[in-house]
């Protein structure tokens, strides 16, 4: 029996975190992955997409050459030279974790890892060789896949998944996304940036429906100037892929419509990995398809814990990464805190760029405040408008009682490298008029935090 004190099962962006972490802290450990190291975030998700999205951004800045002074001839795109870099880019982070799992002394047990009872796992390689092991603590962080809604059933093809969709070997003309979370709008800037004709179907009355419905609002303004089609309050009942392409029938408020494309890429949300690696059989508690832990990620059998995607948390790459950190640290005896689900920043990478933290303006009401709003206009920042990206805002939303931040609502460019100045500010409890004596500089995008925050209090200087 080959024996540690923590094997994790999974390397993406939790898995591999909380291994590093583990071993920092003097634990014998091991990672059980089947694939690629580094999970579907460095592989098929996170790191890929950000690398498609920047082609698309260069090549919308070739496009608009002239705005800055340059004279640009014959433009064009090499879609699959794009998503060659792409996966490159993919592998070399994949690589970069090999790296870091020799430097920290980590094995790497590849193959199918199921769960057993008395602390144990079996792992089955490629060759269908079983090894049993077995470690002190056993931490699950499996993650999740694109979800298949019934009347959406994938076939790789014409129906596509994320992962299809980052490995296209030809641009379609024509595509239909379902659902607008992150994962779709990120995929619609990207084809509809490099010229295909993008229709966005989303279920609920706006799109990024997690976000602030100003938010929503001004990223549905921007992408119909960019010729995106958005319809909402709308469900795709079926699709026919008898033919060359595939026709979608979409059902609204106005009745029905056929919508025909080369592809439709369904980003209805996704499903997490719990099945077929032993939960029934150890004895884990789960509940509508996620496993049931504590603030500290112990599940209801001792020495068996949960991370990342397969937890009730959010589903985001740095939550995972938070969760195994502070897992790891709570089996090393150390004094943790539990980690703060509503202080956790979302970032969605289209362009214009959308990140957020904490309550959304109605949410704010609805649990009862007495709430100050302040929103800063791009259109008003000097950076904005030097670099050519003036659609946008900052919205932020104080307690009118205590000065408390409760929200923080930004699109624009490069607004995700900003708000980790809310998550910090309000991890420390800082007040309004904190933020406002801090000094920001000029010109800079950041900048229009702080006279967000002076909107809110009346002593906004520049609009």
């Amino acid at each position: 029996m080959n024996k540690y004190d923590v094997i994790v099962l999974g390397s993406g962006p939790g898995g591999y975190v909380t291994a590093i972490r583990a071993s920092q802290l003097g634990f014998k450990t091991a990672v059980v992955e089947k694939e690629n190291l580094g999970g579907v975030c460095l592989n098929w998700g996170c790191i890929p997409t950000k690398a498609l999205l920047k082609s698309a951004q260069v090549f919308e800045y070739l496009k608009h050459a002239d705005d800055y002074g340059f004279k640009v001839d014959k433009v064009e795109s090499d879609f699959s030279a794009v998503v060659k870099r792409s996966r490159g880019v993919a592998d070399g982070m994949s690589k970069g974790v090999q790296f870091l799992m020799k430097k920290n002394k980590i094995d790497v047990i590849q193959g199918y890892g199921t769960l057993k009872k008395a602390k144990q796992i079996e792992v089955k390689d490629d060759q269908d060789k079983v090894t049993q092991y077995s470690a002190d603590h056993i931490i699950i962080a499996t993650g999740a896949r694109s979800r298949e809604l019934p009347s959406l059933p994938q076939d790789g093809k014409k129906v596509i998944g994320y992962r299809e969709a980052l490995t296209l070997k030809e641009q379609p003309k024509k595509m239909v996304i379902v659902g607008s979370g992150a994962i779709g709008i990120e995929f619609a800037y990207f084809y509809n940036s490099m010229g295909t004709e993008v229709t966005v179907v989303e279920y609920l009355p706006n799109i990024v429906p997690v976000e602030d419905e100003e938010v929503s609002k001004q990223l549905e303004r921007s992408f119909k100037k960019m010729g995106v089609k958005i319809k909402t309050s709308a469900e795709v009942t079926k699709v026919d892929t008898s033919g060359k392409g595939v026709k979608a029938t979409v059902k609204t408020s106005k009745g029905e419509e056929v919508i025909e494309a080369d592809i439709v890429l369904s980003a209805v949300g996704i499903k997490t990995n719990i099945e077929n690696i032993g939960l029934e059989e150890v004895g884990i508690a789960t509940d509508r398809d996620k496993i049931l832990v504590n603030d500290y990620y112990q599940t209801n059998i001792p020495g068996y814990y949960a991370i990342g995607d397969v937890t009730p948390g959010q589903a985001l790459a740095h939550v995972a990464s938070a969760e195994g950190i502070l897992c790891v640290e709570k089996i090393a005896g150390q004094n943790v805190e539990a980690l703060d689900y509503g202080n956790i920043p979302g970032c969605t990478y289209c362009s214009p760029e959308i990140a957020s933290v904490g309550l959304t303006e109605k949410q704010a009401k609805e649990k009862g405040y007495d709430i100050k709003v302040g929103k800063f206009p791009f259109s008003a920042s000097g950076k904005a408008k030097a670099s050519g990206h003036s659609d946008g805002f900052v919205k932020v939303i104080f307690d009118a009682k205590y000065g408390e931040w409760l929200g923080c609502h930004m699109i624009g460019a490069g607004v995700t490298d900003m708000i980790a100045e809310a998550v910090v500010a309000r991890k420390l409890e800082t007040t309004a008029h904190e933020v406002l004596k801090a000094v920001h500089p000029h010109p800079t995008m950041s900048e229009a935090v702080m006279e967000a925050v002076a909107a809110a209090y009346g002593e906004v200087i520049h609009i």
